[in-house]
């Protein structure tokens, strides 16, 4: 038998079988043919040479890494250590010593004991099987042991063994060093040696003994050579090894952080799929977001919930509940009770049990809804409606945050170690808001700075870490901590009453604390606490003024009269708004922030419903407007008397009277100081939250209507039921270019797959007509989607529906052959036109064109707009909920409300678990399943495709591990799976784990299975007997088949059903049984709206960007005439949106007017907007009489003001501007009969010059007086010269001839013309020239520094230098030169007159001259 290369790892060593000679006489008996192949294989090429030289030397340093790997771990491991062999020699009698011999063993294999080891060891501690390399052999008891025996003579690895046992260096013992081929022969020979040794020792081996070749290959074949499995022992011994050393690599090792972000795999993204709590509930802000992170809150107990949490969380929830359970002529007043506990119930079930709001709206409706259980008549009320559960849980979030500060801030006041009363009886109890926290933070820290232990104390669980050592940081010194331990303080304490005591007095209203007055007059009273040393002393008067700031501080943090500020400012601010010197120029009447430029006392209840105050606060950002929030004078003017009361004294001496005086001057410092400022800049923020909050909930009301629909659902197709998907043909012509753009059609089937597209250049030939023609016989589409990205798709639309018809619309007598049944429609493509170019698309269908995927886009949509949306992910938010308002907004808020309104529908709809599976795109759904989010739902789908990629029943997600306990509870309701109708028919065992059962593909929950089979069971009028031995919702299979089925439901008692089981268990199922039986009737029916029609104005906003706003009747927009008839002209607006003048609005009846010629632009006033997307019409009417453009379009554009306008300040800042414009037209107003002269200032003339060549004039007014002139020319482009020029003789009356116009003392002109000609084109022309030189170089200064520099380095013996424009004095050049190359570049002015060049002083008539001179100096 011939051994294989792949027998031996090093693939050398013959193998000698057993009973052949041991002689080469064999060889000469081989076949020819394998002679030659093996002759063959060993000439080889030398590359291949060399590439197996370099192999050999790669494995053989694996290998003797390998080695090493092995060596180390058998005598770490397999070693018998000394006190082994002790206890081994007490339990046995025997003697054992450890052997210092070692034969290493490949592969993991024992090591053998030396030949002359005892033979009571050999009795605990077995041989090695290979171990036949002594002289004693052990006897063989059965013929397993010859295959043991055997391994080592056939096991080409048994080679290996003396490699590792014979270990070799990079010399030989004389010192000579071995290169690979002297080895390699080395190794060989040794190899021949051993098998020699095992030949001789087979001959001691008396079973071998009568076995021949053909005996042995019979055997082989039977048993095999116990080689089969040398592959696998290889291969895990090197993975074992690349595991070893491999042990500390992880993904972070491997990846990028944004990749493992990505793909969610991060520690945070373990161990919320780990947690058996909702996704949702684990994230700081939406799982949609790329910011999201795990949420570190603290669970909240029920304890807290039933303390306060229900009563602050309803008198929160919007102002309409407050006004219908609350109020005294409330309608739902005497309901107030039941609404508190439906609260709590709310509160209890998301923050304790933790269940998300869909399972709460769907599966414990009863539980905030009223139901008189002694009424069955009574009708049920929902007390709570699913935007306010939604608002229940921000409201519960706020709630949990609350009591956490509030707890951390307890924990702090008790590390403190004091004891305050005011603290503890006034100030705790009052704390219902993390304002109050923080103030009462900073209060503890102010009066207790000194007992603080370190800065950690007054920390909360959402404030940034500080890791690693801590410094001690540097602290600021406040001028009231000076103060307060200062004399001063006794002085503070003269005015006779606490601060906390004052507060007492202001918030009971009543004199709680009276004030002990002091005899003397302040500033007397004050001398006293001055200080003896003259030089140090400080007047009475700077020492009262610090002891009113003491107290004033002390009452300006106090959190109580902070909190009743700020409840001030809630209910009676007021916003007033001025323009800033850049708002008046800026905000015009068409500017976004026109209506509140001049905004007077708007109250803040107004503004809470709105986007104004965010528009507010982004005018002011942009420096363009300053905001005041404060209170109506008589509101403000009634807290400080009150305070004054509560602080003053009532006696009637003189000194009190001076007394008060200083306390009320303390009142007024406490008002502007703290409690104003503090109050206005909490009420912004107050306000632009309530905004962000209003707006965010307004688009996520906006995507709820958008995905709230049904797939497309024709009446007229008597095939189709409503919520079936339909099957769609979509086309796009795209920006409709016949030279350019294709049309692209689409089909997609009712599964959601593509089938088929197809590219074809137009609709009329009669080819291609004829090949859209057959798609359409063929395929069937039930609707046909139009969509395109300009008014050419109209074109397009219109041609499908006349192929579709068989009918031209302008000959109805011909025919195009089939007629279809089938609605040709328009639909919005918002989300096709993100998909066409975005990543997802390109994975999908990589083949297809973008126009080709914008139709699958169109037709998915069509298909499931809810599917659509939610396969938009985090890019949700580029789309447009809200045109105008949006873009204010966080990016992480709106995440949040539109993830509410996808999370609100999908569970409406449910989701088909085993669709997700083999569905990807379908699989964007599975996210916003209650309980699950993104990475929940991927492990979901993972778990079930390893269970074999489909669920038979919902009790599978616990018995199989797949979903955790709150998990499934969350999810199970909405996670269908369907059933067939075989089986609702077929028969299954009562305990039949795997057995279908209907109710998994309704929206009935697991919980509520017992009593959709009893529902089932009463209707049917069946005995427990009857069904005994069936499963348990076979009865269920039997009602949903029955086709009396609704009648025999109907006739169930519900209400009756209902207040029997509350009075049994106290469960509230009513609602419930009403869903229970709808489910029976019609599973998973459809609950959303129908597919709406779209509006003409959004087609047309679609395919031309217009709007309402754009087109609204009276602008002034340009057109561009491209047809003309008598009694018509035909215009095209710039957005390809075309119109028509009619013959008598062209012009007006002056018999001079000119009417519109083709090929020009005119202007046109806006008159009608004609809309019929069914008939594809879209125009404008249009009138260009210049009666109707000269009126101006002014107060169409103009914004509309705010009803708290300012008129006032505006009159006042419009009469301003007015004198301004007056006054400017009067200074620059003169009249030149000059062809160059214009009444521009400076920046119009460069703006007018712009466009115009080098050297162009421009002469206008100066600003420096009535006899000046300034003359701008072009020098370069953006680089113009100004001259003044003076007038020298100016008469306004012009009678004066003899006028002369001076530039200079050498410079003087009889009258422009000669200025222009001998000046200024002089200079133009000097300009020129030393701009054509070779040396000239265009751009900064900078540029020529540089470029002198890379030429010298070229040429190192030459000096360089270059001219350059002046940039800073234009009209003159810099001479720039570099003399050395260790030289620095230097600078000269070169100035340019009319008759010369200047080098400093020295004139050249030339650019030569120039140089010249240069080169002399």
């Amino acid at each position: 038998m011939q051994g294989t290369a792949d027998d031996d790892e090093e693939g050398e060593g013959d193998v000698v079988e057993p009973g052949q000679p041991d002689d080469s006489s064999e060889e000469e008996e081989e076949d020819a043919d394998e002679e030659r192949r093996i002759r063959e294989g060993f000439i080889v090429d030398e590359d291949e040479e060399e590439e197996e030289e370099e192999d050999e030397e790669e494995e053989r340093k694996r290998r003797k890494r390998r080695k090493k790997h092995h060596r180390r771990r058998r005598e770490e491991e397999d070693d018998l250590e000394e006190d082994d062999l002790d206890l081994l020699e007490e339990n046995t009698g025997g003697t054992f010593k450890k052997s210092r011999l070692k034969r290493l063993v490949r592969r993991g294999r024992s090591e053998s004991p030396p030949t002359a080891s005892s033979s009571k060891r050999r009795a605990v501690v077995e041989s090695s099987d290979e171990d036949l390399d002594g002289d004693a052999l052990p006897k063989v008891q059965d013929i397993q042991q010859i295959w043991d025996d055997q391994r080592d003579e056939f096991d080409d690895d048994a080679d290996g063994d003396i490699d590792d046992f014979i270990e070799y260096d990079d010399e030989e013992e004389g010192g000579m060093p071995m290169d690979e081929r002297a080895r390699e022969e080395q190794r060989k020979e040794r190899r021949r040696q051993q098998q020699e040794l095992r030949r001789k020792s087979r001959a001691a081996h008396p079973e071998l003994a009568g076995i021949d070749a053909n005996a042995w290959a019979e055997i082989h074949d039977v048993f095999g050579d116990g080689h089969e499995y040398d592959w696998a022992l290889v291969a895990d011994e090197e993975a074992e090894y690349e595991q070893e050393t491999q042990k500390d690599m992880t993904l972070q090792t491997v990846f990028e952080p944004s990749e493992i972000r990505e793909h969610l795999l991060t520690e945070d993204d373990n161990l919320i799929r780990a947690r058996d709590t909702p996704e949702r509930m684990q994230l700081t802000t939406s799982s949609l977001s790329e910011a999201a992170s795990i949420s570190l809150h603290q669970t909240i107990t029920a304890e807290d919930l039933n303390k306060d949490g229900a009563r602050w969380v309803t008198l929160r929830l919007s102002p309409e509940k407050q006004k219908q359970f609350f109020s005294a002529d409330g309608t739902f007043q005497h309901l107030q009770g039941e609404l508190v506990m439906a609260v709590t119930f709310t509160l209890r079930a998301m923050f304790v049990e933790e269940y998300e709001v869909p399972f709460i709206w769907t599966h414990r409706r009863d539980y905030i809804s009223h139901f008189d259980a002694n009424d069955a008549r009574s009708p049920r009320f929902e007390l709570l409606t699913l935007p306010e559960l939604w608002r229940i849980h921000a409201l519960g979030q706020k709630y949990r945050s609350l009591v956490e500060r509030r707890n951390a801030l307890s924990a702090s006041y008790n590390r403190l170690g004091v004891t305050d009363t005011y603290y503890t009886d006034e100030i705790f109890p009052a704390i219902d808001g993390v304002e109050l926290v923080a103030d009462t933070s900073e209060w503890l820290l102010m009066k207790y700075k000194d007992r603080k232990q370190n800065a950690a104390a007054f920390s909360f669980h959402d404030d940034d870490e500080v890791e690693g050592k801590k410094h001690k940081m540097p602290s600021r010194v406040s001028a009231y901590e000076l103060a307060k331990k200062s004399i001063v303080s006794r002085l503070a304490d003269g005015f006779g009453i606490a601060s906390h005591e004052v507060v007492l007095n202001f918030v009971n209203e009543t004199r709680l604390h009276y004030v002990d007055n002091q005899n003397l007059d302040p500033l007397i009273y004050a001398e006293q606490f001055a200080d003896p040393d003259p030089a140090k002393a400080l007047a009475p008067e700077e020492l009262l003024r610090r002891a009113r700031m003491i107290i004033a501080t002390e009452l300006g943090k106090d959190p109580l009269l902070r909190d009743h500020m700020r409840q001030l400012f809630r209910k009676n601010a007021l916003v007033s708004v001025s323009p800033t010197d850049r708002g008046r120029a800026k905000i015009d009447e068409q500017h976004v922030y026109y209506p509140f430029k001049y905004l007077l006392n708007k109250p803040v209840e107004t503004l809470i419903e709105s986007s104004q105050f965010l528009y507010i606060l982004k005018a002011e950002q942009e420096l363009l407007v300053t905001v005041t929030i404060h209170l109506p004078s008589e509101i403000k003017d009634n807290f400080e008397r009150r305070l004054i009361d509560a602080f003053s004294s009532d006696l009637l001496r003189e000194s009190t009277k001076a007394w008060n005086e200083e306390r009320s001057r303390v009142v007024q410092e406490v008002m502007e100081q703290h409690l104003i400022p503090a109050a206005v800049k909490w009420m912004r923020e107050f306000l632009r939250e309530e905004e962000e909050d209003y707006v965010s909930s307004r688009c996520g009301d906006e995507l709820r209507k958008r995905i709230d629909i049904a797939p497309y659902y024709n009446p007229q197709n008597s095939q189709m039921k409503f919520g079936d998907t339909p099957s769609v043909l979509a086309l796009s012509w795209g920006k409709g270019d016949p030279q350019k753009d294709a049309i692209c059609i689409v089909f997609m089937d009712n599964g959601g797959r593509m089938r088929e597209w197809i590219k074809i250049d137009n609709l009329v030939d009669t080819e291609t007509r004829d090949e859209f023609v057959d798609i359409i016989r063929r395929r069937k589409p039930e609707v046909i989607i139009v969509g395109g990205f300009t008014l050419a798709t109209a074109k397009l639309s219109q041609r499908v529906k006349e192929i579709v018809a068989g009918r031209s619309s302008y000959d109805p007598n011909s025919t195009f052959g089939d007629v279809f049944d089938i609605p040709v429609i328009y639909v919005s493509d918002e989300l096709a036109r993100i998909y066409h170019h975005n990543s997802r698309s390109k994975l999908e269908f990589s083949s297809l064109p973008p126009n080709a995927r914008y139709c699958v886009g169109l037709a998915r949509y069509v298909q499931s707009p809810l599917n659509e949306y939610a396969a938009v992910g985090p890019d949700i938010a580029a789309l447009s909920f809200d045109d105008e308002d949006q873009h204010l907004v966080p990016i992480d808020k709106l995440l949040v409300s539109l993830e509410h309104a996808l999370v609100d529908v999908v569970n409406k709809v449910g989701v088909d678990i085993n669709r997700t599976i083999t569905d990807r795109y379908y699989q964007h759904l599975l996210p916003f399943v209650c309980g699950l989010g993104p990475r929940k739902a991927r492990e979901l789908v993972s778990k079930i495709d390893e269970l074999g990629g489909s669920l038979v029943n919902r009790n599978q997600f616990i018995k199989s591990g797949i979903l955790t306990t709150k998990i499934f509870l969350n999810a199970a309701g909405f996670l269908r799976i369907t059933q067939e109708q075989d089986d609702l028919k077929t028969k299954h065992r009562m305990d039949d784990e795997q057995a279908p059962d209907p109710l998994d593909d309704t929206r009935i929950h697991p919980e509520d299975y017992e009593l959709a089979r009893k529902m089932a069971t009463d209707a049917l009028e069946l005995d427990e007997e009857d069904i005994h031995d069936e499963h348990p919702s076979h009865v269920v299979g039997l009602i949903m088949q029955d086709r009396e089925n609704d009648k025999k439901l109907s006739e169930l008692n519900l209400d009756e059903f209902a207040i029997s089981l509350f009075n049994a268990s106290q469960e509230m199922k009513r609602h419930t049984l009403n869903v229970i039986r709808d489910e029976l009737l019609r599973p998973f029916s459809e609950q959303r709206s129908p597919f709406p029609p779209i509006d003409g104005w959004k087609v047309l906003t679609m395919l031309s960007s217009e709007t309402q706003k754009t087109l609204h009747i009276g602008l002034i927009v340009s057109v561009h005439v491209y047809r003309t008839k008598p009694e018509v002209v035909h215009v095209r607006l710039d957005s390809g949106l075309e119109g028509v003048i009619k013959h008598e609005y062209l012009v007006d009846d002056n018999p001079g007017a000119e009417k519109p010629v083709k090929g020009k632009t005119i202007q046109g006033v806006i008159i009608d907007v004609k809309i019929d997307h069914e008939h594809d019409i879209f125009e404008v009417e249009l009138s260009s009489r210049w009666s109707d453009v000269a009126e101006n379009d002014t107060e169409f554009r103009r914004k509309q003001r705010d009803i708290y306008w300012n008129r006032t300040h505006y009159e006042k800042d419009q009469d301003i501007l007015a004198r301004k414009k007056r006054a400017e037209v009067t200074k620059t107003r003169r009249i030149i009969k000059h062809p160059n002269f214009h009444n521009f200032n400076t920046s119009h003339a460069e703006q007018y010059l712009d466009s115009q060549q080098r050297g162009d004039v421009v002469i206008r007014p100066s600003s420096k007086g009535i006899d000046h002139l300034a003359v701008t020319w072009k020098v370069d482009d953006k680089l113009y010269q100004h001259i003044d020029i003076t007038e020298k003789g100016y008469d306004p009356t012009g009678q004066n001839t003899d006028t002369q116009f001076v530039v200079d003392a050498s410079h003087t002109y009889i009258d422009l013309d000669e200025l222009i000609v001998r000046h200024i084109n002089a200079m133009s022309r000097r300009v020129e020239d030393l701009m054509a030189h070779d040396r000239f170089k265009p751009g900064s200064e900078d540029e020529l520094h540089l470029f002198l520099k890379n030429q010298l380095l070229a040429n190192p013996a030459k000096s360089m230098y270059g001219f350059t424009l002046n940039r800073k004095r234009p009209g003159h050049f810099n001479l720039c030169f570099l003399a050395n190359k260790d030289s620095t570049v230097q600078t000269w002015p070169v100035r340019v007159t009319p008759e010369a060049y200047y080098l400093f002083e020295a004139p050249a008539v030339g650019v030569p001259e120039l140089c010249d001179a240069f080169k002399v100096r």
